[in-house]
């Protein structure tokens, strides 16, 4: 796989060992991880201080099922693509709180790196490419208005 560039990408995950590993395959793949949070506020405090163009964020963290706040708030204030990473996808939310799609935990690097360049594809031409295996594509992406609503 071709590397994805300089996308700047916040990990938001609260078991430390799956965002290193996270952290480890965006490096491969040249992205520019600028930060990782376990809980809402974390996210917060790294969305603010780094803007970045991507999130992956667990719905369920330390501080419960904070994950679809979490991406609301990025997409509205930040204009952040979010995919959602979960072991239970019957808590995805009902149209996805604005995040392109989610990836159901376990996962491997190749499915990340995919859904990666997916999103890359998504933030830089506001198009929507083939979902990559084992991505649920968020339902507001299927039938998306001209303006590709709500980034």
């Amino acid at each position: 796989m071709q590397e994805i560039g300089d996308l700047r990408v916040m990990i938001v995950e609260d078991q430390a060992i799956l965002a290193m590993e996270l952290e480890l395959v965006l490096g491969d793949i040249g992205c520019d991880v600028v930060g990782s949070a376990m809980d809402r506020a974390g996210a917060f405090a790294v969305a603010e201080r780094e803007r970045p163009a991507l999130a992956l964020v667990d719905v369920n963290l330390l501080d419960g099922l904070t994950g679809p706040q979490i991406a609301q708030r990025l997409v509205a204030d930040y204009g952040t693509a979010v995919v959602f990473l979960t072991a239970n996808p019957e808590q995805i939310p009902e149209g996805f709180a604005g995040a392109l799609g989610a990836v159901c935990k376990p996962f491997d690097a190749q499915t990340i790196k995919a859904v990666v360049a997916f999103a890359r594809q998504f933030i830089l031409h506001r198009t929507v490419g083939e979902a990559p295996r084992r991505f649920r594509l968020a339902p507001w992406l299927t039938t998306p208005p001209a303006s590709i609503a709500p980034h």
